[in-house]
């Protein structure tokens, strides 16, 4: 196998040195047939591979949580495109019996058609979409014959043709277009996109008819016009609105939608009823510098890891109960616990939202908000609940933190190191940036002294810019 591979690269080396230019216009179209036909049958070769280390080992004994975790830290790809090579491994991969004998794969026809470089990537996410799509009453016989016909179709067409006939078989396997309440229930769900340079971000997705009547009760009062206006000094939130406000009102109905829906939320975190989440008050947290609050100017960090605009913190301040986390001279919150407790208090988690700020593993995104307190030094093993001890970890990196050979541990600089063992040992960062962006904004800069970026453990008493 290894000699195999071996070979392989050196074709494709000798491929891209060779000189092109005694290729007529015929020979060099075909060079690209070849080509693409080469890349589309890649996947199959990548799928057996990960059907047999799954028939051997589980992920944690290669010290991750899951094979898609695996796949992204050892191949240096994105997490999205880590689970989108799982989730193909395991419809077109083979597969194993519980009594041992071998089965074809899920999808055997496209299965087929990749493995000699008829179906490229963009085919595979249009047959998968037709399947995610289709009810859950359709019978497996139905479920073969589209999964047959579409195959065939995409050896054919390009990704829009293939969509188009994908299109017309949905309505011909569902001509009523029924869907039962698991079919709703399973197509259900919002979306919240990341934050664009201008601070909006997308929102999108389905809600179900009970979120809709929901939703409809409460904008028919405050998405009307003069109803829940940011312009207005004082927004009517309660009574109705003059004939003087909703005259003034230059609101789209788009835009008053996305007041009313602001109204709501922020009304219901004021209430006090949503109780307590990982041991605060659910609300939103804002961490921010002393200089950028006196100057009113720049942005401050949520604990979900969005920026908000100055102006609005000072204006969410006034209905807020309020810390001020100061990173030296703490005097009344006990940040320094020993072995008293194990959980981390509700002070100590203040500090480590806004130094950390999410999850310290390298390559995770998990902001603040869906983060656990993760002992350096496990507590069962003696490990203090003491500030300087304690670091964020999304829920699944800290078991496995606690039930692998991963080791986690503070540098001199104030890092948080995370070891992995070796099997996933590829020389890949220790430390997780994700969350500290801003200094690679300064990389001829010394920012220890910037207030943009002072109560930054990346910062401090560190010896580089």
């Amino acid at each position: 196998m290894l000699a195999v591979v071996e070979r392989l690269h050196r074709a494709r080396a000798e491929v891209a040195g060779l000189a092109l230019e005694g290729l007529g216009v015929a020979e060099l179209l075909g060079l690209l047939d070849d080509l693409e036909r080469d890349r589309r049958c890649a996947p199959s070769a990548e799928h057996r591979i990960l059907a047999e280390l799954q028939s051997r080992v589980e992920p944690k004994a290669l010290g991750a949580k899951n094979w898609a975790e695996v796949l992204r830290v050892r191949l240096r790809i994105s997490a999205a495109d880590a689970h989108r090579r799982c989730q193909d491994a395991a419809a077109l991969g083979p597969r194993t019996a519980m009594t041992g004998e071998p089965l074809a794969p899920v999808m055997p026809h496209v299965a087929a058609r990749q493995a000699v470089g008829q179906i490229g990537a963009d085919h595979l996410r249009v047959i998968t979409g037709f399947f995610t799509q289709l009810p859950a009453a359709v019978d497996y016989q139905t479920r073969e014959g589209c999964e047959r016909t579409l195959a065939r179709a995409a050896a054919e067409l390009d990704p829009g043709g293939l969509r188009a006939v994908a299109n017309r078989l949905a309505g011909w396997v569902n001509p009523d277009g029924e869907f039962s309440d698991t079919d709703r229930a399973r197509r259900r769900g919002l979306h919240l996109g990341p934050q664009g340079p201008d601070g909006l971000s997308d929102l999108r997705g389905r809600v179900d008819a009970e979120l809709r009547a929901y939703l409809e009760a409460a904008h028919a009062k405050l998405a009307a016009p003069g109803m829940c206006n940011p312009d207005d000094q004082t927004p009517c939130v309660d009574a109705d609105p003059t004939a003087e406000q909703s005259a003034r009102d230059n609101r789209t109905p788009a835009q008053r939608h996305h007041d009313a829906l602001k109204t709501l939320y922020r009304a219901m975190l004021c209430s006090g009823h949503l109780g307590r989440h990982k041991g605060l008050p659910v609300t939103v947290i804002v961490t921010t510098t002393l200089q950028e609050l006196h100057s009113a100017a720049g942005p401050a960090l949520t604990a979900g890891g969005s920026l908000l605009p100055m102006r609005d913190v000072i204006r969410l301040a006034r209905h807020a109960h309020h810390y001020l986390a100061v990173f030296d001279k703490h005097t009344n919150q006990p940040l320094y616990l020993g072995r008293s407790k194990r959980l981390a208090s509700p002070a100590q988690r203040l500090v480590l939202y806004a130094r950390d700020r999410g999850c310290t593993r390298p390559g995770c995104t998990t902001p603040a908000y869906w983060c656990e307190v993760h002992h350096l030094t496990d507590w069962a093993a003696g490990g203090p609940t003491d500030i300087t001890e304690l670091t964020l970890a999304c829920g699944p990196d800290n078991r496995l933190a606690s039930n692998t050979d991963w080791t986690t541990r503070k540098t001199a600089n104030g890092h948080t190191e995370w070891i992995p063992p070796p099997p996933l040992d590829t020389g890949q960062p220790r430390t997780n940036t994700y969350h500290h962006p801003q200094h690679y904004l300064h990389p001829d800069k010394d920012t220890r002294n910037d207030p943009d970026t002072q109560n930054d453990p990346d910062n401090q008493n560190d010896p580089d810019p």
